[in-house]
């Protein structure tokens, strides 16, 4: 019984130190492969570099992160929706010649453009909007009309 009591301990420890011996070749390959072309640096070198290079991209990271919130902002300001409205203003006329372009940001303020085609010739206005309203002049249906179409895009 004696034997066999030793022969299990010795088998126990040697499961022992095979376990052992796969966690030190795992931490020796990694060791290995994290200082793999470095020149013999200690490891605390290695790892204030990694800390400093972590630190550098983190505030390279917020400044991207804050332009990219500033080009989002100034975007609103920019012409995003477009309105088109073909029509005929007078019944003698034939074809719809005349028309209204509302072009306007991302919160109602632009400008509507109209072209009213006549006998005569072709008469071109501008109407300031602000908020999708119409700022200094009232808006006749048909640019209030493109102005709705736009908002919908």
């Amino acid at each position: 019984m004696n034997l066999q009591f030793i022969f299990i301990l010795c088998l126990i420890l040697a499961l022992w130190n095979v376990v052992l011996t796969l966690f030190f070749l795992r931490f020796f390959f990694y060791y290995q492969r994290i200082t793999k072309g470095n020149k013999k640096e200690s490891l605390v070198k290695m790892l204030d570099q990694i800390v400093l290079d972590q630190e550098r991209m983190k505030k390279a990271l917020d400044e991207l992160i804050a332009a990219c919130v500033k080009l989002e902002a100034g975007g609103l300001l920019h012409i995003q929706k477009v309105g088109l409205l073909r029509f005929n203003p007078f019944k003698d006329t034939g074809g719809d010649q005349s028309f209204i372009l509302a072009l306007v940001d991302a919160k109602g303020t632009g400008v509507i453009i109209s072209s009213l085609h006549t006998r005569s010739g072709t008469r071109w206005y501008a109407k300031h909007v602000t908020n999708g309203k119409g700022s200094e002049y009232e808006l006749s249906k048909e640019e209030e009309e493109a102005l709705k179409t736009a908002k919908t895009m």
